[in-house]
């Protein structure tokens, strides 16, 4: 897998190259102190009691997610929530890395009866459950409303769906809910959002565009990207772009290729470009962060239903939504 990040400016701050990143800019000093020493860590036995449902597979991204988990020493839970058009079925979940596999039994959620019956079961074998959602933006919303009345804790890494609904829904549930599940990716928004709320409107009358290439099966526009775009709009004093009407979506191959996107990638990558160009036409700034593959959202999944897990059993907080900065933050990304 293959992840480049580059601001081609003097004054943004985020370089890198394809083998690696660099984060020129310095995060809250809370951040840095955080992210060099967690206080959430974990040994492997106080997961022995966790168990992971991850919703979404035989879907790449849901698959990815539970492979990580394996990788990083956790559970899944035995049955797990798929598509409609899917029948029932066990898969075997393999990570190469680790070598572990688990046997999961995916029901599809149109048998409702069944899914509620499993959890209730697997609630009574392990004293934790919790659940991964890589589904369809078409089910964000009722998924969630699933989750919360049946008490599963969750990572929502499913974008699209009405997130202002979902997150007042779930605003008393523990729950991840993130555009974007990779590390430096949620860094680099971070210290967006610090730019665009500490100096608003210094690129005002600047020109955006964006342009945004995934896969051809992702249905809906990037949820990064809108995350982003929040802070660049703030920056440029522009309340006339609309995400899902400006951005230029790229879910044609020929067209992925031409923007970048290696051929070996076509099938998982993320890659984006926003450009802020004066009005003149004299200066222009470009953000660009690139991912091949999904190793680094899965990854990420991992960390973050290990930190639910452990906000869960410590029973300190009340439920709430964490995004991937709290996680980041605490230092919980590995």
């Amino acid at each position: 897998m293959a992840t480049n990040f580059c601001i081609i400016t003097t004054l943004l701050f985020i370089a890198g190259s394809l083998n690696g990143f660099q984060i020129i800019t310095t995060l809250p000093r809370s951040m840095k102190r955080s992210v060099i020493s967690s206080s959430l860590s974990m040994s492997a036995s106080s997961f022995d009691d966790v168990r992971i449902m991850v919703n979404g597979m035989p879907g790449p991204m849901a698959t990815a997610a539970a492979e990580a988990c394996l990788r990083k020493g956790l559970k899944l839970a035995p049955t797990a929530i798929t598509g409609p058009e899917i029948e029932s079925c066990t898969i075997d979940v393999y990570d190469s890395v680790s070598e572990k596999s688990a046997k999961v039994k995916l029901i599809p959620s149109t048998k409702p009866d069944e899914i509620e019956a499993s959890i209730t079961s697997m609630k009574e074998t392990s004293k934790f459950l919790l659940a991964i959602d890589y589904t369809h933006p078409s089910a964000v919303n009722s998924n969630a409303e699933f989750y919360v009345k049946n008490n599963v804790p969750f990572v929502m890494g499913t974008t699209g769906g009405d997130r202002e609904k979902l997150l007042k829904n779930c605003a008393s549930h523990f729950c991840v809910i993130a555009p974007n599940m990779g590390k430096q990716i949620v860094a680099m928004q971070a210290a967006l959002e610090n730019l665009a709320r500490d100096y608003p409107a210094a690129f005002e009358g600047y020109h955006l565009k964006v342009v945004e290439s995934h896969q051809k099966t992702k249905a809906d526009t990037s949820g990064t990207a809108k995350a982003v775009i929040d802070s660049l709009k703030t920056l440029s004093s522009n309340d006339k772009f609309v995400a899902e009407d400006d951005v230029q979506k790229i879910r044609d191959d020929d067209e992925s290729v031409a923007f970048g996107v290696s051929a070996d990638a076509l099938t998982g990558h993320a890659y984006h470009t926003y450009t802020l160009k004066s009005p003149d036409g004299t200066v222009e700034f470009q953000l660009q962060h690139n991912v091949a593959g999904r190793t680094v959202y899965a990854e990420g999944t991992a960390d973050a239903v290990k930190f639910l897990a452990k906000k869960v059993a410590q029973g300190d907080d009340d439920p709430q939504v964490y995004s991937m900065i709290d996680i980041l933050k605490e230092g919980a990304l590995e």
